[in-house]
């Protein structure tokens, strides 16, 4: 069973349909890995065991009869519980949705079991995937396999414990504010943010059961255990909804190099604004050694027009009004009375400054937030010109590796320890936001076990559409590094 588990999702498909192993056999190894982990792990939240071995056992009876379902064809996975799942459960890891049983498939959902996915369980989120930790009242917190003192990063850090464990070997995400960057980093495993829009989000909660809109920043997309299983993934996934699918239809372009040392990178590692602890930073600046010891063109300096600050800036202004979208009218309101306390409080030092950040951002009238969509195009065409010397912008996902468990109060108002230093909880949103501020793609690689013990990562930024040139290079720099380890047992 073991080997199963260890197999990725390509390895898995291959091996289903050349009958080496059935269907059957690989779900059965995940339900037994979940079995032995999931008491201390915690990822798993939901199980649909029944109804999935009995698909199980359709797929192989389809292979037998020559059928060939699509390019998953018998594979199980997981998908995040924020996703809806028909006649399976959908809670969000919120109260009022606890007893949510959707009578339809979100679309992601849905274009993965039209390929032959067997969906058998769903992942634990924070509660309305509002933070970058997982924890909600319903099923607790979800720990980190590499410490598990430590988060897996939020929101869809069951998805990315549930890999890195391999009690799944693909899962579906979502992300807003570096909701599969931050657990895949965290958890050592690949995630993948595509451009924005290019997966409908429909059937994804939040917002609430049945929104028809699609909120602003926030992306589907797939994490693994290998590069390989994210572009398997994308394959599936991406494409218009049915409505715009009448005109339009999406072909990402080839990744611009064939080989390695082809690609010129440039390397954002470490800013004042948002300081990096160092055994992350050293981390990343031996992947950069070892990349130009491959004939990789690496530039340490370039950067785009703009800086960290301003793209934080305009970002965190688009982040809390779409945060605050699903506030209660009272709350609403309060929020909107309390920013002159607030920003005299935040003068006298006696409030943080990103709370009076978030109160502006989330009470901003439509013309406010007009301007800073308009910043917001002049940090994309800025991209544009970065993108047109250089093929992607390496950088770290979050200021630091995967941290304590710190989830008592508000959000606006933890801290975290970074190499001694106190720092604002919000910082973990500023290097998250270089991507998606700009609704660039994404990809997150593995590069080994820093010097705290903990997996690094690096978040592969690519050019608008250009999500393929994020992924291959994700996979050739794996093959440098080693990819995927997984955590201590």
């Amino acid at each position: 069973m073991d080997s199963i588990n260890n197999k990725t999702a390509v390895e898995l498909v291959k091996a289903i349909k050349a009958k080496k192993v059935s269907a059957v056999e690989v779900l059965q190894a995940h339900l037994a890995r979940i079995e032995a982990r999931n008491d201390t792990i915690n990822a798993v939240v939901t199980l649909d065991a029944e109804r999935a071995m009995a698909h199980a056992k359709e797929a192989d009876d389809a292979l037998a009869r020559g059928e060939d379902w699509g390019s998953l064809h018998g594979l199980p996975m997981t998908i995040k519980d924020s996703w809806e799942t028909a006649d399976l459960r959908t809670t969000a890891g919120a109260k009022e949705y606890a007893t949510h049983v959707p009578k339809g498939d979100a679309v992601p959902v849905a274009r993965l079991k039209a390929a032959g996915a067997i969906v058998f369980g769903k992942t634990n989120l924070p509660a309305h995937a509002a933070d970058i930790q997982t924890d909600n009242p319903l099923f607790g917190k979800t720990n980190n396999p590499w410490d598990q003192s430590r988060t897996v990063g939020g929101s869809s850090g069951g998805a990315a414990a549930a890999l890195a464990t391999g009690m799944t070997p693909l899962e579906l995400g979502s992300d807003l504010a570096g909701s599969i960057r931050v657990p895949a980093a965290m958890c050592g495993v690949y995630g993948h943010k595509p451009s924005f829009r290019a997966i409908p989000m429909l059937g994804h909660v939040p917002g609430p059961p049945g929104t028809l809109s699609e909120a602003d920043l926030a992306v589907a997309g797939p994490l693994a255990c290998d590069a390989s299983d994210l572009k398997l993934a994308m394959k599936v996934l991406c494409g218009p909804s049915t409505r715009e699918g009448t005109a339009w239809s999406l072909d990402f372009p080839k990744p611009r190099h064939r080989a390695l040392k082809d690609y010129r990178v440039a390397c954002w590692f470490d800013d004042p604004y948002c300081p990096v602890q160092g055994a992350l930073r050293d981390k990343l600046e031996d992947m950069a050694d070892a990349l130009e010891k491959d004939g990789v063109n690496v530039d340490r300096n370039a950067r785009p027009p703009f800086s960290l600050q301003q793209n934080h800036d305009i970002y965190y202004s688009l982040l809390a009004a779409v945060a605050a979208a699903g506030l209660p009218p009272a709350t609403f309101s309060k929020l909107g009375k309390s920013l002159p306390t607030l920003k005299l409080a935040a003068r006298l030092g006696l409030a943080p400054d990103a709370l009076v950040a978030y109160v502006k951002g989330a009470t901003q009238q439509a013309k406010e937030w007009i301007r800073v969509n308009e910043a917001r195009a002049h940090l994309r065409a800025g991209w544009d010109q970065f993108f047109s010397e250089y093929d992607l912008m390496l950088a770290p996902v979050l200021p630091t590796n995967a941290f304590p468990h710190t989830t008592k109060g508000s959000v606006v108002k933890r801290t975290l320890d970074i190499d001694g230093v106190s720092r604002s909880y919000l910082d973990l949103f500023v290097w998250p936001g270089l991507a998606g501020a700009s609704y660039l793609p994404a990809s997150v690689a593995p590069i080994g076990v820093a010097s705290d013990g903990l997996p690094a990562a690096v978040q592969i930024i690519g050019p608008y559409l250009e999500d393929n040139t994020c992924m291959d290079f994700a996979a050739k720099l794996g093959k440098v590094f080693g990819g995927f380890t997984a955590p201590p047992q």
